[in-house]
């Protein structure tokens, strides 16, 4: 009787290394992410969740890779919150300005507030500190060279910058928080509830407007708010 070696051979299975091999997933290269799948993640969490939810960790889990990836695109996290607000700028047109100096600084400044007041992320990402997007800089290098033409010393102008950046920031904060408690109908309001005819003696101005407080702020004019801090600067 004929002997047929391949009787003998091991069958190709869990047993053997033909079958093993067949057993495990495909060695391949990681996935590849392009830095704009990043910075639209970040986006995304930040507008969504906040600034203190995004971390290398988070945004990598979104993109489907590594941490250690992500660091091959960018640096580290104020890096990457810098390529989040890169080209928002751009986004906006820039407005046709008066030749007037000192209306060139608060068209330059309501423009600013406007475009901020429609992208509220952008206004936790700035409140970190010296984070900006570059094509935004037009707005501040605007108004420090009209205050200037207004008689201000540099030195001067950017401090009144400063003070003008101020203003719109705190508007924007301020106006952000108004739209959560708005989010929460049932949340209770503490001021100026909180106000009795008792407290007419120390308060005597807060306690009368106590009724119409909300109406007050709700027909606040941020143009013409800036238009008298814009005055009082340059007038100084």
């Amino acid at each position: 009787m004929r002997h047929d070696a391949r009787e003998n051979a091991p069958v190709a299975g869990k047993g053997s290394a033909e079958g093993r091999a067949e057993g495990r997933k495909p060695v391949g290269r990681p996935r590849r992410i392009e830095a704009r799948q990043i910075v639209d993640a970040a986006r995304r969490i930040i507008q969504e969740e906040g600034v203190d939810a995004v971390s290398m960790r988070r945004v990598a889990k979104e993109v489907g890779t590594t941490p250690m990836a992500l660091y091959h695109h960018v640096r580290d996290k104020d890096e990457l919150l810098m390529l989040t607000l890169s080209g928002m700028a751009a986004t906006v047109p820039r407005p046709a300005l008066p030749d007037d100096p000192r209306e060139r600084v608060l068209a330059t400044a309501v423009h600013m507030h406007a475009v901020l007041r429609g992208m509220p992320w952008v206004v936790e990402v700035l409140g970190l500190g010296d984070l900006t997007d570059k094509g935004a800089l037009w707005m501040v290098e605007e108004i420090i060279a009209s205050a200037v033409a207004c008689g201000l010393t540099p030195d001067e102008a950017v401090r009144a910058y400063r003070t003008i950046w101020y203003c719109v920031y705190g508007d924007l904060v301020f106006r952000r928080a108004v739209d959560r408690r708005t989010a929460e109908p049932d949340r209770k309001r503490y001021f100026p509830a909180l106000l009795s005819d008792e407290d007419a003696a120390e308060l005597p101005h807060l306690t009368a407007l106590a009724d119409r407080w909300e109406q007050l702020t709700e027909a606040y004019d941020v143009r013409e708010q800036l238009a008298a801090v814009v005055t009082g600067l340059l007038s100084a």
